[in-house]
Order: C-alpha cells, then sequence, then structure tokens
C-alpha cells in the first residue's frame, strides 16, 4: 500500500519552518522502504500539454466530419440540442474526474482503474476493456477517414499510400513515450484551436456579406429550410444526433488517463484550471461553430456526408466555406482536418496502450503487457495497439464510407459507458469518505458541481442509452420500421459490455453487485492533502506510510497533518 501526504506550510521571516519541512522530506525519501521493485511509466507530461488536451485533443472526426450527417437528419436546432445535452453532461463529468485524478495521480491507468476500486470489480473489466477496444477501432476509422478527406483533393489517388505514410508517422511519434505523444498533440490541437477560432470569424464575416460571393446570408438557411429537418421525426432526429456528440466530445478525459505520466507540481491547479476549461472548449468549439455551420450550409444541401447525394461527401466546415466562393481556405480547413485527424489517432495509439497496460496491472489481461522498456514505456501494448492500425487499410474498400459509419456508432457509446463509470465512481469515492467521517478539505481538487453533478451526468448517459436503443431499433431510413441489421451495428456496444461483465462474473464466481462503501479502498495510491495548505510548493511527501518519521518531528506545521493522516490511515 502506498499513500502520500502533500502538506503546504507557511514560511517565517526566517524561513526556519520551511527549512525543516524540507529536511523531513528528505528524511522520508531516504528512509522510505521498497515494497518490492515495480516499474513505473515516465512523468514527461507537462501543465501546458495538460492545459492542451483538455482543450483540443479528440477534436478530429465526430466534429469535423461526422457532423454532416447530424446536420443533414437533424438539422441545425437538433444538432445543437445534442451538443448541449452532452456538453451539460461532460462539464459535470469532468469534475468529477478532476476530483479524483488529483486524489490518485498515481493510479495506473486513472479512470479506467475507478470502476474496479470503487464500484465493482467486474463492471470495472467491462468498461476497461470496451474502451481500450474503442480505441483500438478509433485509431483506424481515423485514418480511414484521413484517406476520405484527401478525395476533396484528387479521388483518384489510392487511399492506402496515405494511411500507410499517416500510420508510419503515429508509430514513430508513440515511440517516443509520453513526451512524444503530448509534444505532438501540443502542436496539432494548437493548430486546431487557431483554425476553429479562424473559421468562426470568417463563417461571420461570409454570413454578414463582407466576404464571399452570397452576399448578406443572416439567417436565411434557418428559415427556410429550417434548422429542423421536416423530413424526419424531430425528436428521433435530435437524439439520433447524441451518439455523435459524444464521440465529438470524446477525449477530454483524457487529461485522467495520462495522470500517472505527468508532472506532480502544482497538479491540483492544473487540472483544476483543465477540467474548468471544459466549458469553453463546449462551447466555443463546438456549439459557435457548428451555429456557423448551420447559418452558412442548409441541412438538405446534398454536400453534406448521410444526404443521400452521390457527391464526393465534404466536411460541413469545409462547405461552409465553399459554397461561398471562397476558394483558398477551403484547402486550409481541408488540411486542418488532416491534422485533426492525425491527432485523434495519435491520441488513440496512446490512450489504448495505456489502457491495455493498466488492464494488466489490476490483473485484467494478461501481466506480460505490465513490462515496461528501459524509458518507462510500454512497448508491448504499443505493439497490440499498432496491429488495430492495420485494420485501415479497408480504406481500398469501395464501401469505406459504411465501415467509417459503423464505426463511429460503436465508439461512441463506448465513450457514454466510460463517463457514466467516472460519475459513479465519484459518487462513491465520496460516500466511502463520508462513511469514514473524512473531510473533504483533504482533497486537493474539489469538484465544483458536487455529487449532484455526478448524479446530473449519469442520469443523462442512461437515458442516452435508453434513447439510443429506440433510434437504433426504428431509424430514421427505416420510416419507423424495425431494421435489426442497423440496431446490432449502432449498439454494438452494449452486447459487448454485457458480455464482458457477465463473463467476469462467472469467471470470478463473485455475485456482489456493488462494494460498500465502508470497504472501498480509498487510501492506497492517494494523495492526502493539508486543510491548511497555503504555500503553492509541496513540502512534505510521505510514501510507503512513513508515519514514524514525522511522528518524530516537532513542528507545528506538521502536526495537524500529522494527525489528519493517521486519522485518514
Amino acid at each position: 500500500m502506498k499513500t502520500r501526504l502533500k502538506l503546504l506550510c507557511k514560511k517565517d521571516a526566517s524561513g526556519a519552518e520551511a527549512d525543516s519541512v524540507e529536511s523531513v522530506a528528505e528524511d522520508v525519501e531516504a528512509g522510505a522502504g521498497v515494497q518490492g521493485k515495480k516499474e513505473v511509466l515516465r512523468q514527461s507530461i507537462r501543465p501546458r500539454h495538460v492545459f492542451m488536451i483538455s482543450m483540443a485533443t479528440g477534436i478530429g472526426t465526430g466534429l469535423l466530419v461526422g457532423n454532416g450527417k447530424s446536420i443533414a437528419c437533424a438539422g441545425i436546432g437538433g444538432t445543437l440540442i445534442g451538443y448541449g445535452i452532452i456538453g451539460v453532461m461532460l462539464v459535470c463529468c469532468m469534475q468529477s474526474v478532476g476530483e479524483l485524478v488529483v486524489a490518485f495521480p498515481s493510479l495506473s491507468g486513472g479512470f479506467n482503474s475507478y470502476g474496479k476500486r470503487f464500484i465493482d470489480p467486474s463492471l470495472g473489466f467491462s468498461v476497461s476493456w470496451l474502451f481500450c477496444l474503442q480505441w483500438m477501432i478509433v485509431l483506424p476509422l481515423e485514418l480511414v477517414t484521413g484517406s476520405m478527406t484527401i478525395k476533396y483533393w484528387n479521388a483518384s489517388l489510392s487511399p492506402s499510400l496515405f494511411v500507410s505514410v499517416f500510420y508510419a508517422l503515429i508509430c514513430v511519434v508513440n515511440s517516443f513515450g509520453s513526451g512524444g505523444y503530448a509534444e505532438a498533440e501540443f502542436i496539432f490541437n494548437s493548430l486546431k484551436v487557431v483554425v476553429i477560432i479562424g473559421f468562426i470569424i470568417l463563417g461571420v464575416l461570409i454570413d454578414t456579406g463582407c466576404v464571399g460571393t452570397s452576399g448578406t446570408i443572416g439567417f436565411r438557411y434557418l428559415i427556410d429550410p429550417g434548422m429542423f429537418n421536416k423530413n424526419y421525426n424531430i425528436i428521433k432526429a435530435t437524439a439520433g444526433t447524441l451518439v455523435n456528440a459524444a464521440f465529438s466530445c470524446g477525449g477530454v478525459e483524457f487529461l485522467a488517463l495520462s495522470a500517472a505520466e505527468q508532472n506532480r507540481d502544482n497538479m491540483p491547479k492544473s487540472i483544476g484550471r483543465a477540467c474548468n476549461q471544459v466549458s469553453i472548449r463546449i462551447f466555443v468549439f463546438y456549439l459557435l461553430s457548428i451555429s456557423v455551420v448551420g447559418l452558412l450550409v442548409p441541412h438538405n444541401s446534398p454536400i453534406l456526408m448521410g444526404s443521400g447525394s452521390n457527391m464526393i461527401h465534404s466536411s460541413p466546415y469545409v462547405a461552409a466555406v465553399a459554397m461561398n466562393g471562397i476558394t483558398v481556405v477551403p484547402h486550409i480547413i481541408n488540411a486542418v482536418i488532416l491534422i485533426a485527424v492525425i491527432s485523434v489517432a495519435n491520441s488513440a495509439m496512446y490512450s489504448s496502450s495505456r489502457t491495455l497496460h493498466s488492464l494488466a496491472e489490476q490483473n485484467f489481461a494478461p501481466k506480460y503487457f505490465t513490462k515496461l522498456n528501459k524509458h518507462g514505456q510500454p512497448m508491448r501494448c504499443l505493439f497490440i495497439s499498432a496491429l488495430f492500425g492495420l485494420i485501415s487499410f479497408v480504406a481500398e474498400y469501395r464501401d469505406q464510407e459504411a465501415i467509417f459509419i459503423w464505426l463511429l456508432s460503436i465508439s461512441g457509446l463506448s465513450t457514454i459507458f466510460t463517463w457514466t463509470t467516472i460519475c459513479i465512481a465519484h459518487i462513491r469515492f465520496r460516500d466511502a469518505i463520508k462513511s469514514r467521517g473524512q473531510s473533504l478539505e483533504t482533497l486537493g481538487y474539489k469538484s465544483i458541481t458536487g455529487v449532484a453533478g455526478s448524479y446530473i451526468a449519469t442520469v443523462i448517459n442512461l437515458v442516452i442509452l435508453v434513447v439510443q436503443f429506440w433510434v437504433s431499433l426504428f431509424p430514421l431510413e427505416s420510416n419507423g420500421k424495425p431494421n435489426i441489421v442497423q440496431f446490432f451495428q449502432n449498439y454494438m456496444a452494449v452486447p459487448v459490455a454485457l458480455l464482458f461483465y457477465i463473463g467476469h462474473k462467472v469467471y470470478t464466481k463473485n455475485w456482489s453487485l456493488l462494494i460498500r462503501a465502508s470497504n472501498v479502498d480509498i487510501t492506497t495510491d492517494r494523495d492526502i492533502y493539508c486543510p491548511t495548505i497555503e504555500d503553492p510548493k509541496i513540502k512534505v511527501l510521505m510514501q510507503n506510510s512513513p508515519s514514524q518519521d514525522l511522528a518524530s518531528v516537532d513542528s507545528s506545521s506538521v502536526s495537524p497533518a500529522l494527525e489528519m493522516y493517521a486519522a485518514i490511515k
């Protein structure tokens, strides 16, 4: 068992108190026993990486390409409602994950370990494997999307050529470990942020007639053909946008997945800031940019994906500019879409390999995958993720778009399972703290939305699963008639999750549905913060439960923390 106490204290005029505290830290480090050598992931991710990961990681296929179908089916009104619902849920969810990741920063696999620890091992097994498979699938999905995007310039080029180049690039970047991944994401995400903001500004100029050949557009398309597609049931069409919205917003939770590889200096501040920025990401990059698309592209435009046209399908962002007489900018946007695709594929390889490593450490996968190389990288796990990337060569298949929609639906529902587990884990963590009579002041970061936010997010996610069952069984395209093939295509994640869950229950013969709050482990791998923290620098780091080391120190600043630590233990 490993518990760490972080004590932040004031300095006196002479600095003596700070010196005494630092000496305690040195004694603790020198006297800490080693309870068996364990390989740990290298901490190469800095606060600036965390900031940009939370801001734009995951922005790719769903937003920049997949939204074409959402707008074509539900109209801009239905699409915005779908993203608004997911946005509310995600703000609450990220507050929950922020609190947990600061409390348990060294927990391998981040939120993939929460299910096993706080809820039920079988649920943890099921959701973690589903998350791992999700991002292993997303890797080839993004590469296939890249080949589709290339068709905007030249439809005759072989898709496999570009898939090969992108695939090799991603493998090379990930071979440099978390540092390589983080630096690549910092660059990719910076470009995405700049271009999306630039698109919003350009879109407003086009809409007001300042640039382009269409004159003043204003709210023309919101009136005719309207904000909703009246050819479909509005409620069902809007519900159908939720899965793509969930897939589009996926990736913000990566800041928790990478916690074990993040630099620990001022982690509460960096994680807290990243979680609070999620609302900015949702409003600017999703709601605002989609609104601009809705002003410039009517939902009945044949260029939108899913509209039934035989034209080469394009990103709605490219269409929004190209339809209004701008000749150069669409090429720039399309190039950034390619960068976004590579970025998400890069994140997919990173996250799936780290999740597989976490599964092995939780005894959910062979111990073979716990092995790290001398640089602290799970190369065996990376190799498995790379194998899944080879699926991307289906880009040569003539119906690659059908494969794209299939994979998108599976991945979208998998994200819902992950977010639900995070929120329930947060509720269970708070229950466990309450059952032990502990103070919330021991938390380095407290969720702004609290337990209520976790309940709200959980309910929204469960409603989405129910609504998606309805939409999948009676899809829009079949005029309300049941379609078993489309049902299993769009709802495949649910039976897969149930198969994992029931299989683990049968194998372990553990029929308990929930860990009792009093039995939840809230000590191992936890960082405990002293409620008298005022100095932003960490002065004491306790490892391997060295309570006797601190007990021998006569310091008024250490005493309150020691008393709290003893109470928690």
